[in-house]
């Protein structure tokens, strides 16, 4: 097992990394920027290294002053967690480089993913469902480009390669549109992820976004844990998880989990990660593959009883999964509300101190935070402070253990989003199951 290991993150995630390692006797380095000294895992780790000012490129952002952090206290890996340098490549590697684990895919695996034309590419030759499109980058030859428009039929979306996070993407629903469309998300491109490489795809229109968790290990293994339902969003953003997704049956969950998994084999994949659909009318759609733990990895640890992040650990140490595609049961039905320091109405930030804290608990209940009363929540960084998760027998066990949880949650001194959470677990649609991804915007008349 790696005996030392760098938390490269902050809040709730690098909180429950800490804990995994904990549990399997690992010792831990919190990094952290000057804004970030009082977060709690840096309070509970073994030891702790400052590594910049408070703007993340400066600090979480910084590869030289993250390795260095492993070098003076001599750790032997390091863990991403999720965003920042997580599904960096060039990070990755010259951690490798450097002589530490990194905990996660190697370095060619996540670039290839993080291509999403050579991701396609790599899904269709392994056998995964992939939406009908260019299957490759559109050139400069507008006829060309406007053909495939007609074989796909509109509305078709015009993708960046290198994007993500719902950026570099634009819907077009008619061909006089067509030309200006790539052009500008070509230039967008350009500017934010420094590729201006673009592809097409046709654009599904009421789908249901539906993700897949694997695990691969070192030896060839590789599982899946089946699917999580994250419908619920707002600007391509998640709100609410669940796992399973209602309405897929067994039989199709082996069916598209099993070609993930074989997938990985194929690519060699090393670690956690998680295949991304669109489901509309039956069918599943490859969108892309994130080489990292998800924020929504909570619902799956509640529904199968494993510990991803330990796995993730284990893996990263040579050793092979603890479990079998066999061994794999679903039990129940868990859901994760994301909490938000942010207004309820308009989701500006809401920075500052909280002044009273107190979580919910009973049966099924858990709360992934690293807030408590007195702490600051600094302006800097993303604003999500937690994750409220339940889990129950069924569906309707796990939706009103939520709204039970979510009375009970006290987060006192700057604005959440709780009230929201409080109207969705409610919502008769969402109550239904099966709402798409443009439901909750349309319901915000956003």
């Amino acid at each position: 097992m790696l005996s030392k290991v760098v938390i490269a993150n902050r809040g709730e995630i690098a909180l429950r990394i800490l804990r995994a390692c904990r549990e399997l006797g690992i010792r831990t380095v919190a990094v952290h920027s000057s804004a970030d000294r009082c977060l709690k895992h840096v309070r509970l780790a073994d030891e702790s290294v400052c590594i910049g000012p408070a703007p993340s490129i400066e600090s979480y952002l910084n590869i030289p002053a993250v390795i260095s952090a492993a070098e003076v206290t001599d750790a032997v890996g390091i863990h991403p967690g999720y965003g920042f340098l997580s599904e960096n490549a060039d990070f990755a590697e010259q951690v490798e480089k450097s002589g530490f684990t990194f905990i996660g895919p190697k370095a060619e695996t996540i670039r290839i993913m993080g291509d999403k034309v050579a991701a396609i590419k790599a899904m269709k030759e392994a056998g995964v469902p992939c939406v009908p499109g260019s299957d490759g980058p559109l050139g400069d030859d507008m006829e060309e480009n406007m053909q495939f428009a007609r074989d796909i039929g509109y509305p078709v979306i015009i993708k960046a390669s290198g994007g993500g996070g719902g950026r570099g993407m634009r819907v077009v629903h008619s061909e006089a549109a067509l030309a200006n469309a790539i052009s500008l998300t070509k230039t967008e491109a350009a500017t934010a992820f420094g590729n201006d490489m673009v592809y097409m795809e046709k654009y599904l229109q009421k789908p249901r976004h539906i993700e897949f968790q694997v695990l691969a290990d070192t030896q060839g293994n590789a599982i899946h844990l089946g699917e999580r339902d994250c419908s619920m969003q707002r600007r391509h953003q998640k709100v609410i998880e669940e796992a399973p997704a209602p309405g897929i049956d067994q039989e199709t969950r082996d069916r598209i989990g099993n070609r993930c998994a074989e997938a990985c084999r194929k690519i060699g994949y090393r670690g956690a990660g998680t295949f991304e659909f669109l489901y509309e009318n039956g069918e599943f759609y490859f969108i892309e593959m994130n080489t990292r733990v998800q924020v929504e990895h909570p619902v799956t640890e509640m529904v199968t009883g494993v510990d991803i992040v330990k796995e993730q650990l284990c893996i990263a140490a040579g050793e092979p999964l603890s479990l079998t595609q066999d061994e794999v049961k679903i039990q129940g039905h868990s859901m994760e509300c994301r909490l938000n320091a942010e207004d309820p109405k308009n989701f500006f930030p809401s920075p500052g101190t909280i002044e009273r804290f107190h979580a919910p608990g009973g049966p099924g209940v858990r709360v992934d935070t690293h807030v408590y009363a007195g702490y600051f929540v600094p302006p800097h960084y993303d604003s999500m402070i937690g994750k409220l998760i339940t889990h129950g027998n069924d569906r309707d066990s796990a939706m009103r253990r939520m709204q039970i949880a979510l009375q009970e949650l006290v987060i006192d001194g700057i604005k959440t989003n709780i009230p929201l959470h409080q109207e969705l677990v409610t919502d008769t649609a969402f109550l239904t199951g099966g709402t798409n991804i443009h439901y909750l915007e349309k319901k915000l008349g956003i």
